[in-house]
């Protein structure tokens, strides 16, 4: 078992080890709400949209986070300016702010004199790079994530199930709409420096797709995901140890192949148990007939 333990006796793959698996968990409680609500597209737009942010942080030396965080609520922010004052439709203002955001990112990277080495770290993250106090913040960030996410638990729900019965039951959808927006741009925004901007998504929705195949209710569903987003990260890390492929990238693949994999065994599964019962029925003999039992009286 030398060859499992022995990558994580390096500081810097604990700190990645770390990180990921914090990462994990707040994707795994944002994952299943974006799910449920069919926000992917959001989740991709959020992640391209807060590259200004992260070029701008780059430019002045401040913390890419916090950049990266600023850009997401103005991108948050525009979304709804947009489908308010330019009577535009959710995806189109999500597709607009998407490539404009976008656009604008990469003209300030270039700008700065370094676009390759900044455009791969910025797209594809660098989780290795993780130090002891993007783990603390990584910390806080799960804390929030859980906090919300059991403060508007209900109101997720009914919004999941039907904005207009989370109306009448006082449930404010408009702002529990907000808040998961919120969630959505902590979840992208701490998944930033794992995977990047680029597979952020990935870790976002594969866990919570993986684990959706197997339980119906929402929190052991999280829980799942969690496990399962875990795991993508440990095996992630020992791939690339072993491959010397990118670590975001190979976190990101095997999140997916986690999806993909669970899907296949839950059908597997589905038809063993299905085919006894069929076996089952088909043993048993026919009921009579009603003519069979009005000549044999």
């Amino acid at each position: 078992m030398s060859w499992l333990t022995d990558p994580f006796s390096a500081e810097f793959m604990q700190r990645a080890l770390l990180g990921g698996v914090l990462v994990a968990l707040i994707c795994a409680i944002v994952g299943v709400w974006v799910v449920l609500r069919g926000m992917a597209f959001l989740g991709e737009a959020m992640a391209h949209g807060m590259l200004p942010g992260v070029a701008v942080a780059t430019l002045i030396g401040a913390p890419v986070l916090i950049g990266a965080a600023v850009s997401a609520l103005v991108m948050s922010a525009g979304i709804g300016l947009l489908r308010r004052r330019g009577r535009l439709s959710h995806d189109t203002s999500i597709g607009l702010l998407f490539v404009g955001m976008l656009a604008l990112g990469v003209i300030l990277i270039s700008h700065s004199g370094s676009f390759a080495t900044d455009a791969t770290a910025v797209l594809f993250g660098d989780v290795l790079a993780i130090a002891w106090p993007d783990v603390a913040t990584l910390l806080v960030a799960l804390v929030a994530t859980i906090v919300i996410a059991a403060a508007f638990h209900r109101s997720f729900v009914a919004l999941a199930f039907d904005e207009r019965v989370a109306r009448v039951l006082g449930l404010r959808p408009a702002l529990a709409q907000s808040m998961l927006i919120g969630l959505v741009t902590i979840a992208v925004v701490a998944s930033y420096q794992a995977v990047g901007s680029l597979l952020v998504v990935g870790l976002l929705l594969a866990p919570a797709v993986a684990a959706g195949r197997w339980t119906r209710r929402i929190l052991p569903t999280m829980l799942l995901g969690a496990v399962l987003g875990s795991a993508a990260v440990a095996i992630g890390l020992l791939i690339s140890w072993y491959t010397g492929t990118a670590a975001g990238a190979s976190i990101a693949a095997t999140a997916i192949a986690t999806a993909a994999a669970s899907a296949l065994l839950r059908s597997i599964v589905t038809a063993a148990t299905r085919a006894p019962r069929q076996t089952i029925s088909n043993s048993r003999p026919p009921a009579p007939s009603m003519e069979a039992t009005s000549v044999s009286s």
